[in-house]
């Protein structure tokens, strides 16, 4: 008998603790950072992530989480979509969503975000030419750009508020993103680096990263990136600027 209940003690320890030990696991993985060794934080933590789906920007047209990577220029800045066949519909009635489209930015407005282009050229902003305005830098890609701006800013304010990328953080190595390193996906959308070799690490393992960026609202797929891996690289792909800043970037 005492054999008999020391069996059945032993059963029931294993049934409990069984499915205990199989949720601490779970909790172990789902912990565990992207990109290892790189610095990577838990997409939970990493800036740019916004775990609270109040701060999710949804699109104007469908009222689905908008995707980052999508979005068409207006005088007041970029309106994100959950994909593209939403643009047009939006085109063909600002109007209609001017209310979403409000409310989509006032969503954004707690996330960070990084000026990446020219308000005057278009290309990638040096970081080390920029002029004061309103108490915030506003950058170029090249000193010959500072005066154009300077003698009639309001000609470039409708570029300026489309010259910001939220995307603020490598999806490889974590760090802040280089303007000038990023790479152009089919349709216009870009992902940005903190610098040029992270883009090969992404290209080769986008499973692994392709987390971070959708942590930042950026969805792209694998799809998409065997794609480009297999393009000509050179066609689509920034080099850095010169030391004046103003070389061509294949825009």
């Amino acid at each position: 008998m005492r054999l008999m209940s020391l069996g059945f003690a032993l059963i029931g320890a294993i049934l409990l603790g069984g499915p205990q030990a199989g949720f601490a696991q779970q909790g172990h993985e789902h912990g565990m950072t992207h990109g290892q060794g790189d610095g990577m934080k838990t997409m939970g933590d990493q800036a740019g992530g916004h775990a609270d789906k109040a701060d999710v920007p949804l699109c104007p047209v469908m009222g689905d989480p908008a995707n980052l990577a999508v979005s068409t220029p207006t005088d007041d800045g970029p309106v994100y979509f959950c994909c593209k066949d939403c643009i047009p519909k939006y085109k063909a009635d600002p109007a209609k969503y001017a209310d979403k489209v409000a409310a989509q930015r006032q969503a954004l407005a707690s996330r960070p975000k990084v000026q990446v282009t020219c308000p005057v050229s278009g290309e990638p902003v040096d970081t080390s030419v920029f002029v004061e305005k309103d108490g915030k830098k506003v950058y170029f890609c090249c000193k010959g750009c500072v005066g154009k701006y300077e003698a009639k800013p309001e000609k470039y304010a409708a570029a300026l508020a489309n010259s910001y990328t939220y995307q603020t953080k490598c999806p490889v190595k974590g760090g802040d993103i280089d303007p000038q390193a990023f790479t152009t996906f089919a349709g216009g959308g870009k992902v940005y680096f903190c610098r040029q070799g992270c883009e090969d690490q992404l290209l080769a393992h986008p499973d692994e990263y392709l987390p971070n960026l959708a942590g930042q609202g950026v969805s792209m797929s694998v799809d998409e990136m065997k794609h480009r891996a297999a393009s000509d690289k050179d066609t689509a792909h920034s080099g850095c600027a010169g030391d004046d800043g103003a070389e061509s970037h294949g825009h």
